[in-house]
């Protein structure tokens, strides 16, 4: 992110409705929320708030998309990652370990902040992905397990979470076999127990679902592939069995499509592979 950009997104959330109006939008994530629909849940007559959302448009901090009458606001969440990514990068001339005094000092530090210390990669030309989420039962373990089942020689799937459960969800497993996708190794586990240095994170947590999704700071390229979190579904067996394998489809899609991009061309070039990441995210299933 350049400085002017970080200036930019500053001087736009200064008002305080403004900040307000951003806070709800990363909450809805995906799903969005008309005009009308956020004066009404922020108590703002629909006149005053126009501006606002024109300045919050133009800072680039949500997105407008048109639907018959109405205008769906979106927060671009990658962008505010990208913000914090920029505000933490360089932290303690790049040893963010001996921040760890002031670290511990937020309440909120473990369950946002990465781990201080990743192992080093094995060879330059690996490429890791790590596919976080924040109980790293379902939605990451599916992501996981699909891309290493597609992927080509030198890349490699990882998954964590920023509190884990501990366990995989049977369900995963089943669908997993089921689909003759090997699961073996796979276990819920801590982001800071990671094997390898990440070159991509992708976050696969539903905002729109009110989910607190962990933001991985590191010097790495970040996505968010949002997914509706299976392990939460209810009804039927069908229909908690429907709400699996609809997960499972959603990223299978989005991991053939990442696949069947020019790979070998993107990796040296950050800026276009994550216009494609981001095009990805909003694929369904």
């Amino acid at each position: 992110m350049e400085k002017q950009s970080a200036i930019s997104i500053f001087e736009s959330l200064s008002s305080g409705l403004r900040l307000d109006v951003f806070r709800l939008l990363v909450k809805k994530g995906p799903e969005g929320m008309v005009a009308g629909e956020i004066a009404n849940a922020l108590d703002v007559p629909p006149a005053n708030l126009s501006f606002h959302l024109k300045a919050l448009s133009q800072a680039r901090l949500v997105t407008v998309e048109q639907e018959g009458r109405f205008q769906r606001y979106r927060a671009d969440i990658p962008l505010m990652l990208d913000l914090i990514a920029y505000l933490t990068e360089e932290c303690c001339s790049g040893s963010p370990d001996q921040c760890l005094e002031l670290r511990n000092a937020s309440k909120r530090s473990e369950e946002l902040l990465p781990p201080l210390i990743s192992t080093p990669k094995q060879s330059d030309d690996d490429m890791n992905i790590l596919f976080l989420c924040t109980g790293n039962s379902c939605r990451s373990i599916l992501a996981e397990a699909t891309f290493n089942h597609l992927a080509p020689t030198g890349w490699k799937a990882m998954s964590a979470g920023s509190q884990p459960t501990g366990t995989v969800h049977p369900r995963s497993l089943a669908l997993l076999a089921r689909e003759g996708i090997d699961t073996d190794g796979l276990h819920s586990k801590s982001w800071d127990n990671l094997p390898l240095a990440p070159d991509l994170v992708i976050t696969v947590c539903a905002n729109a679902a009110g989910e607190t999704c962990p933001a991985y700071l590191g010097p790495v390229l970040r996505a968010h592939w949002g997914v509706d979190d299976p392990a939460h579904a209810t009804g039927t067996e069908a229909e908690i069995e429907a709400a699996f394998t609809t997960a499972y489809r959603i990223l299978r899609r989005r991991i053939e499509a990442f696949f069947a991009l020019p790979l070998a061309q993107l990796e040296h070039d950050r800026a276009r592979l994550k216009v494609e990441l981001d095009r990805i995210g909003a694929l369904s299933a």
